[in-house]
């Protein structure tokens, strides 16, 4: 099956990959969204102040972490001068800086800082991804555009078989939840709401479970705020290993 990267089923590919190199190798070749693939090439040529200097990345953002994660942190999509110029999820932004160093004091990161795609940093144990992957004007994707990236994630996470998912904000809540629920898995009705803390558990296909766990978005208005602290951000992410060590003993 052969598809051009800018088809609207572009994306169907993702299913063909064998594993997360032929997927990656699809997914930055995809231009199945007109707007987005607009927005992602003009915030790279036009670029901010302060990185003007610099190459953006301007392509769809790959997953990146352990390729046997047993944890996956789920946002909602790449920010425009974050993930969408260094070409890594949440990297190069404050949200990531607040992220990673919470990663590492839980031992999931082997450094507090992620600035580039080749600065050496490594997960264990995790991997960070997004149910969109180019970013979105106002960091607000559409429902088809949401729709149409769904395959993409839906392979990586048969591909990763992650036992436990951080699900940050109730957009990217939302977002997974109907990426779920259209790639088969067993999503209740009505939907679980989205809280800090939340802690939901889902059966997917060929007997595949997968928990849900809501934490406040590492966004600046989060952080800045005091909404969400670092002593909140690490307590779900030890939960998540707590979890995952448990679903580990199961197999």
């Amino acid at each position: 099956m052969s598809r051009p990267p800018d088809d609207p089923a572009y994306p169907v590919l993702a299913g063909t990959a064998a594993d997360l190199d032929e997927l990656d190798a699809l997914l930055v070749e995809c231009r199945a969204c007109p707007r987005l693939v607009a927005w992602r090439e003009h915030v790279g040529e036009v670029r901010r102040a302060s990185f003007r200097t610099e190459t953006y990345w301007a392509r769809p953002v790959p997953g990146f972490g352990d390729p046997a994660a047993r944890i996956v942190v789920v946002g909602l999509a790449p920010a425009a001068h974050g993930a969408n110029r260094t070409g890594r999820m949440f990297t190069g932004d404050r949200s990531g800086d607040f992220l990673f160093a919470a990663m590492h004091r839980t031992g999931l990161a082997s450094r507090p800082t992620s600035v580039s795609a080749d600065d050496g940093l490594t997960l264990t144990g995790i991997r960070v991804t997004a149910p969109v992957r180019c970013a979105p004007p106002g960091n607000a994707p559409t429902p088809t555009e949401r729709r149409t990236c769904g395959p993409w994630l839906a392979r990586e996470l048969e591909l990763v078989a992650p036992d436990v998912a951080v699900v940050l904000g109730a957009f990217g809540w939302q977002a997974l939840l109907t990426t779920l629920a259209e790639q088969g898995w067993d999503v209740p009705r009505p939907r679980p709401r989205f809280a800090h803390g939340a802690e939901v558990r889902l059966a997917g296909p060929a007997g595949r479970d997968l928990t849900l766990l809501g934490c406040f978005h590492v966004s600046q208005q989060n952080t800045f705020t005091g909404r969400l602290t670092e002593p909140m951000l690490d307590a779900v992410l030890l939960r998540a290993r707590e979890l995952a060590a448990a679903a580990a003993g199961r197999t």
